[in-house]
Order: C-alpha cells, then structure tokens, then sequence
C-alpha cells in the first residue's frame, strides 16, 4: 500500500461532473475529489480488505442481536417509541434488509482495524462507485480496483422490487438544498431505474401529510401514497421532527417501509464499538473501546467520540491524558464513547504535506462490495476531508 502522485487530468472538473459528482471542490476553493495521486494496493491486501469487511459486518450484526434480545436499549437513551422501532425492523429484518452501509477501517499496510461503522446514511457513494472507476477506465484500463458498488446497489434494489407489492413506487428523499445528498439520492434513483423500479424524488420538506374521512397518510406533491422511502437522513432526526410520531405509527403499523430501516440506528451509534470490544475482546480486527474514562486514560493514546457525530465532528484525540487534536462540531452534548487509537496510513503530498488516509469499505446487500480512499492533512478525518482513488495490479 503506497501513494503515488500523479498530475491531474487538464479536465478533471468536467469530466467527474459528467459522471455527477458536481460537489467536486469545497467553499475554499480546494478540490475534494483530488486526483494529484492515487493510493496503490496489493491484490493481497485488497482481498484481506475484502475479507475483514465481511467478518465485520458479521461482528456487527451479531453484536447487534445480543443488544437487541438484552432488552437494555434504554440504557443508550433511546426512548420507548424507537426502541420498538428497532425492535421490530430486527425481527423483520429477513424481509425488510438494509440496503448498504460503510465501514471506516485504518489500515496502513500492517495492522488492519475498525475505526467506526456508518450505518444509517454514508455517504461517498458517487466518487467511490462511479467516479474513480471511471477514472481508473481512463488513467490505467490495464489495472483494477475494489468496486463492484454499481452492480452491487443495482441487484440489491432489484431485489426490492421482486419482494414489494407489484407497481409499488420508491420514493428518495434528503434535506435539501444539499449538493452532496442531492446528488446521492439522484445517483440511488438511477440506480432504482436500472433495477426496475418506479422511483421519485423529494426534498424532505416536500413530504406531505394527507388527512380525508380515514386515516391519514405520507403523500409527495402529486398526492400519491408514500409506502416505500429512502430516506438521507438519520433516523434520531425523523423521529425529532413534528411529524416524528406520525412517521414511528405509520412504520410500526407496516403502512410505510423506511430505508435504511430502524435497526441502523445501533449500527450507526459509536457506542456500538464498545460494545462489540466487551462481546468479543481481543478480536484482531477491533480496537479497544469503552464508554468509562478511566478506562480509556488506561490506553495512552485515545479518541474521544460523540456516539452520533458524523465527518469527524467533536472528535478529541488524546496522548498521555492531553488533548493533541480536535475538531467542532454540533455534537457536543452527546454521548461519547473512547477508543484506542490506530495507527493510520500516511504519505507526504506533492507539497510535502501530511496526509492521512482512511479507509471506507462499502457493504451492500450483506457483502463487502467496494474502497473509497478519504485523506486529510490531520489525524482527524473530518468534513474537509478528500476523495482520492484507488486501484491494484490483477
């Protein structure tokens, strides 16, 4: 595993906007996707990047079962209406399964390790499936790259279709105006299209309630009943919303079927990692975590995270009990978990500068199906991190 420069193509900006990445350079005007280099790997390593993806996707799961079947859910907060929520969408979880999910793994061409699992809603989706295999078709066709994301998102969602009521219409929603999320659930409903089935898309803001002589129901603007969403955004944010209760009733009693569905709530809360380290200490591919302090200062070196943080956000790295690095962000009051800290991959850019690299290994459908390749000049992978490509001699 290595880094290699490369000078960029004279038209990158338009040829990654062709392939609908337009969030291709930040409001500072750096770029995100940055193709000045690429990270280079081993077919060995991306076969044992493949396997520790699975095993951890098993890790979770399992992990998520004991949790579950616990019944001590109410111990991480969650009041009673999500925990039957999650509750349920796990019993039902053989006939409503998960779309994707992407783990974080530090791996520096040695130690291979679980940083966090993003459970709910990760996003990366375009740059790692399209855009860097696009890249990878015209910089260097004879070699290869971990990406079978497309396919992989496409058989999935064709498996939706054959499981939904026949004609049954997915709808796509996110926050908007938000380029990124925008242009993930456009790329999903292409994705939809490709799979067979009728897909629309809505802002969040777009989603109507609709009230007659029965019950009421979710309709888009065309007044058309909402019984199947992908929804780009997280579940605690539905739930907290004025019509939060309405959506848990519609879900629960089976009127509306939520992608991802409730159970990636623990896939998605950091506290999970702790979790999985009490359930199966030592395991190679797990890092130490807790949710006690003294616990953590036993480490040496650790990192502090809010159990629903997202790109890095209130993350605090500590050595020898101080504080080295951190970042802000909107999660402060939240919970936290500690975890041991891993040693990241690191290069020196063209400049000289640091740069560090996490890992993001994308699950769809249950298998390990894709790398996306972030790096930024900081221990801390955060929001101003960078998309750099990948690939491996076959």
């Amino acid at each position: 595993m290595d880094r290699v420069s490369l000078t960029p193509r004279p038209d990158w900006r338009a040829a990654v906007e062709a392939r609908g990445l337009a969030w291709h350079t930040g409001d500072d005007g750096q770029p995100y996707w940055d193709e000045s280099a690429y990270w280079r790997f081993t077919a060995e390593e991306i076969d044992r990047i493949e396997a520790a993806t699975e095993t951890l996707y098993g890790l979770c799961l399992e992990g998520i079962e004991r949790l579950v079947g616990r019944g001590d859910l109410g111990l991480w907060g969650y009041d009673p209406t999500a925990i039957a929520l999650i509750e349920q969408s796990w019993r039902e979880r053989d006939r409503h399964p998960s779309l994707y999910a992407r783990f974080d793994l530090a791996f520096d061409g040695r130690d291979l390790k679980l940083l966090e699992l993003n459970g709910d809603t990760p996003t990366s989706l375009v740059e790692a499936a399209v855009v860097q295999w696009w890249w990878l078709e015209e910089r260097f066709p004879q070699m290869d790259q971990f990406n079978s994301i497309h396919e992989g998102l496409v058989e999935a969602l064709s498996g939706f279709r054959r499981d939904a009521p026949a004609g049954q219409m997915l709808h796509l929603t996110c926050v908007r105006p938000h380029a990124e999320d925008e242009g993930t659930i456009d790329y999903l409903a292409a994705c939809a299209g490709e799979a067979g089935l009728p897909r629309e898309v809505l802002g969040l803001e777009e989603i109507g309630w609709r009230t007659g002589d029965g019950p009421g129901r979710f309709v888009d603007l065309a007044d058309r009943e909402i019984t199947a969403l992908f929804k780009l955004a997280p579940w605690e944010w539905l739930l907290a919303d004025p019509f939060g209760d309405r959506l848990a009733s519609e879900v629960l009693g089976g009127r509306l079927r939520l992608i991802e569905p409730a159970w990636k709530m623990l896939a998605s809360d950091k506290r999970l990692l702790a979790s999985l380290w009490e359930m199966f200490p030592g395991h190679p591919l797990l890092l130490e975590a807790t949710t006690s302090l003294v616990q953590a200062q036993g480490y040496g070196a650790y990192a502090r995270k809010p159990a629903h943080g997202r790109e890095g956000a209130n993350v605090v790295l500590f050595e020898g009990g101080q504080a080295v690095a951190s970042a802000s962000g909107d999660y402060g009051g939240d919970a936290v978990v500690y975890q041991r800290r891993a040693r990241l991959a690191h290069a020196r850019g063209s400049r000289g500068e640091a740069r560090y690299a996490v890992l993001g290994s994308w699950v769809i459908g249950g298998l390990a199906r894709g790398l996306g390749v972030r790096e930024s000049s900081g221990p801390i992978t955060s929001n101003m991190a960078q998309f750099v490509p990948h690939l491996f001699e076959p």
